[in-house]
């Protein structure tokens, strides 16, 4: 393969999202708040989720990162929206909306991605910018550790459901002595 064909590696991308990121946020570099690294992180993972498995020309992966994404999203604002006028709906800064955590669901939708479809050596790190993002959404006191809790549980549970590790399923031919057919196997 010639180098003019390989992808546009991950870093680089999530790198320049961040810095358009910086220019539209109108903020200088001086004066950051903690919560807008927290924010790159926050959609920087999910979307490295993506171009990695477009530089592994998985069309698949993809196609379950999306779902996947997509479905944390709705639930979690299902789930807000339900616990909104309980007591677990109310931040520790007086707003509503607090269980579960959306920026903590979004990046674990993608750190549970990378370790569900290509293992533990893509998930870890990930998984460190999770624990970054729930520490920050606490700290800020936009979240207590239940609501980060409870996000975790979220993107990771709907991850199990839309992401299969990378060639789990095999179709065969079988022939027998008196039958032609196809195997079909899954791995979860």
């Amino acid at each position: 393969m010639s180098r003019g064909n390989l992808p546009i590696p991950p870093i680089i991308v999530s790198a320049a999202i961040a810095i358009m990121l910086c220019l539209h946020s109108g903020t200088a570099a001086a004066a950051v708040k903690p919560e807008f690294p927290a924010n790159v992180v926050m959609v920087g993972v999910p979307i490295a989720a993506y171009f990695i498995a477009g530089s592994k020309d998985d069309d698949e992966g993809q196609g379950q990162l999306l779902r996947s994404v997509a479905a944390g999203v709705v639930a979690h604002a299902l789930l807000s929206v339900a616990f909104n006028y309980t007591s677990w709906g109310e931040r520790p800064n007086g707003s509503g909306h607090a269980f579960p955590s959306g920026h903590v669901t979004l990046v674990t939708s993608g750190a549970a991605f990378l370790q569900d479809r290509y293992g533990w050596r893509y998930g870890l790190p990930a998984y460190a910018a999770v624990l970054y993002v729930a520490d920050v959404r606490v700290e800020t006191g936009h979240h207590s550790w239940r609501d980060v809790i409870g996000a975790v549980a979220l993107g990771w549970g709907v991850s199990k459901f839309f992401v299969t590790p990378q060639n789990a399923t095999h179709i065969a031919p079988v022939i027998g002595p008196h039958f032609l057919g196809f195997r079909w196997e899954r791995s979860f």
